[in-house]
């Protein structure tokens, strides 16, 4: 196994526990540990860079490792999804990939299909049309 497969499995797993009731309650009896703590120090610098500091690190790692996992799933549910379009007879191969269009194409294929919704459900509003709902 490569380290991309542990990388990825990592950040499955933190993304997971993150996510977690239990991830919350620590993450806030931290602060409310370190709050307290205030009157003892005094509310320096220090005491507030220990806070600070540990957020900022904390934050800017999860970020990689959130956007990793985001990444992933949107690729699988992806493929799932070219999966079904090809196994539907009849349904448009070429919307497989639509994730690779530019902002015209898909425009014009969400066009597309706003007109089939409209032909299927006569009683869409002018308003669903104009694509404000």
């Amino acid at each position: 196994m490569n380290w991309r497969h542990y990388f990825s499995a990592f950040a499955q797993t933190i993304a997971t526990a993150s996510g977690r009731p239990a991830t919350f309650v620590v993450a806030a009896t931290t602060i409310l540990i370190w709050g307290i703590t205030g009157p003892f120090f005094g509310y320096s610098n220090t005491w507030q860079l220990v806070i600070n500091t540990g957020t900022t690190i904390v934050t800017f790692l999860m970020v990689f490792l959130l956007q990793h996992t985001q990444n992933r799933d949107t690729v699988a549910v992806q493929i799932k999804l070219d999966e079904l379009i090809r196994a539907v007879q009849g349904a448009r191969n070429a919307v497989m990939e639509a994730e690779n269009m530019d902002e015209q194409c898909l425009e014009e294929l969400k066009d597309t299909y706003r007109q089939l919704a409209q032909e299927a459900v006569p009683c869409i509003t002018a308003e669903t049309r104009a694509g404000k709902l």
